[in-house]
């Protein structure tokens, strides 16, 4: 069976027991969305939000981009599609929280850290990864590069900080945030054991999750 065609079966069995088996949930989200949580999470194809998170449709807005980065705010200057989605779910769907969720061995940021492998040369990866580059910054402040494992998991952990900073950059987030409508979440994702941590604010440290 090809990768389409083993798709195609997924699709079948999808629609038999998820659509089928609770059509009254799909007859409610046929009248709209209203989920209570954004998530920004990576594009790679290892950590989707939705599993990782056992969510059901219509539970979670997600944007997916390469090492879930939030640009900051600006005006003009081209195509705004991170910025687009979180106007619509802050102004649009109300959401109540914005989850950034990063991920342990996330090749975005391995690109920022170490450069690009051989056969990309990241003619839109890498400016788009730089919004990052004050997270490598603190970190090569912090972590000696010649410990890898741990230069580049500073890295990812620090891209989050970042990302949740520049959220605050935003207008219409940051006034809800400074209202108690809203509230950020930076979440750590450990692929290699499964491990989920929280960004603690007041420590400023990613805390595991039980």
């Amino acid at each position: 069976m090809s990768d389409i065609q083993q798709l195609i079966a997924g699709f079948r069995q999808f629609h038999k027991d998820y659509f089928l088996g609770d059509q009254a949930l799909f007859t409610s989200l046929s009248q709209g969305q209203k989920p209570s949580t954004l998530v920004i999470a990576c594009s790679d194809s290892r950590v989707d939000p939705a599993i990782v998170m056992n969510a059901k449709p219509g539970d979670l807005f997600v944007v997916r981009n390469v090492a879930n980065l939030v640009p900051p705010y600006e005006k003009g200057g081209g195509y705004h599609g991170v910025s687009a989605a979180l106007e619509f779910a802050v102004c649009g769907l109300n959401v109540e929280n914005i989850i950034v969720m990063g991920h342990r061995q996330c090749g975005g940021i391995k690109a920022l850290a170490e450069g690009m492998p051989d056969g990309i040369d990241g003619e839109f990866i890498q400016p788009w990864v730089s919004i990052a580059k004050p997270a490598l910054n603190r970190v090569e402040k912090q972590i000696n590069k010649h410990d890898r494992a741990s230069f580049l998991c500073g890295c990812e952990q620090e891209a989050i900080k970042v990302s949740l900073e520049n959220l605050e950059s935003f207008p219409f987030i940051n006034s809800r945030v400074q209202m108690g409508g809203l509230t950020l979440h930076g979440w750590y994702f450990d692929i290699e054991d499964g491990v989920m941590s929280v960004f603690d604010r007041h420590s400023k440290q990613f805390k595991q999750v039980d």
